[in-house]
């Protein structure tokens, strides 16, 4: 083949190939490339949240607070009189009743005391009853009768006062509980209105809350409390409102009400309690986890999920009830509130639902989108 013909050859073939490619067009992703319009809009990024269905159940109003258990009754026991102690009778931690003897002391000087004291009453007595006849026979004055009378009334008094002070040897519990703390020993000489036991009255327990003026409406005596002590965990002792003073104080703004409890299955003065007045109760209440509560300062308000979207729905709360709220307007039942990840949404933020049990996000979602048709 000649030079020349190998020129024309390959000019044929540069023009077939021009044709293929204009017959193809253009190349999809290039065209798509270099086609105009608006840039492409960044996808958003979903807000993750978990969420409860509004539900009912029993609710109550109550009034919390903390206090320390008191004895209802309590004594020091002092000695009437002095002298040595010959025997101590009790120990601490033992039950006594009341006018149980405790300690005795020597009696001895107590007794020639009495004795001292009646021989004075006969003798006085005597002369009383001779100067009465003596008086009859106009022998003796009716002023000199009646100073006997009266030297005989101060005898017998005197003779009552050391048979008294004999009593006192004998020291005897003033009330029924349990000795708390005893300071005698046997052979202790006791000086008069030495305390020397410690008896409280374990049968019934106080425990006293200073409450807010505002809740004098609400809190009345026999309204049921219950009680939980740090000393004994994982129990609940129950009580009841013993009594409420009628009058606040002027200076702390608070009113006092006198809890009373039992003193019987471990409680003991001293511990101290978490307090519970229930002082209403509502059985069929639609309430929600108060963590799903919004905590900005404007109105009651929970996120809701509809359509994929959080919505700020305002509520109206009504009572507490530990880790629930009550809702009496605003949401319906089984509609899905956010408990988790309400912080960083907004109102119309896209949120994904997880976590909760199997279903349950798909179902409240579900619940919330119906509700929302309707």
């Amino acid at each position: 083949m000649s030079a020349r013909a190998g020129l024309k050859a390959a000019a044929i073939a540069v023009a077939l190939a021009a044709a293929l490619s204009a017959c193809k067009g253009p190349d999809p992703a290039q065209a798509q490339a270099q086609k105009p319009g608006k840039p492409e809009e960044a996808a958003v990024d979903a807000v993750p949240v978990e969420v409860v269905p509004a539900s009912r159940r029993a609710i109550a109003a109550s009034y919390t607070g903390t206090a320390a258990l008191e004895p209802r009754a309590e004594s020091q026991v002092v000695a009437k009189t002095s002298g040595v102690a010959l025997e101590v009778l009790v120990e601490e931690g033992q039950h006594v009743k009341a006018g149980q003897p405790l300690v005795r002391l020597d009696p001895d000087r107590a007794r020639l005391a009495v004795a001292q004291a009646e021989a004075q009453l006969r003798k006085l007595e005597n002369n009383y009853h001779r100067a009465r006849q003596l008086a009859e026979q106009q022998l003796i004055s009716a002023g000199e009768v009646d100073q006997m009378r009266y030297d005989l009334e101060n005898a017998r008094a005197h003779y009552n006062m050391t048979r008294l002070e004999l009593s006192y040897t004998t020291v005897v519990a003033p009330i029924s509980g349990v000795v708390a703390s005893r300071s005698i020993k046997a052979g202790n000489f006791v000086q008069i209105n030495t305390p020397i036991f410690r008896i409280v009255d374990t049968s019934r327990l106080e425990a006293t809350l200073n409450v807010p003026e505002r809740e004098l409406s609400t809190l009345k005596a026999g309204q049921p409390v219950s009680l939980q002590v740090d000393a004994l965990p994982g129990r609940t002792f129950q009580g009841v409102v013993d009594r409420v003073a009628p009058v606040v104080d002027s200076g702390s703004g608070t009113f006092r009400v006198v809890c009373a409890f039992a003193g019987d299955d471990g409680l003991q003065p001293g511990m101290f309690g978490r307090l519970r007045i229930d002082y209403d109760q509502r059985a069929d209440a639609l309430v929600v986890p108060r963590v799903a509560l919004l905590d900005d300062q404007a109105e009651p308000a929970v996120y809701t999920v509809r359509d994929s979207k959080a919505v700020r729905v305002p509520v109206k709360l009504g009572y507490s009830d530990g880790e629930w709220s009550e809702i009496r307007d605003g949401l319906e039942e089984g509609e899905p509130v956010v408990t988790a990840g309400k912080v960083a949404l907004r109102d119309g933020s896209v949120v994904h639902v997880i976590g909760g049990s199997d279903g349950m996000a798909g179902k409240a979602t579900a619940a919330a989108s119906a509700g929302s048709r309707q």
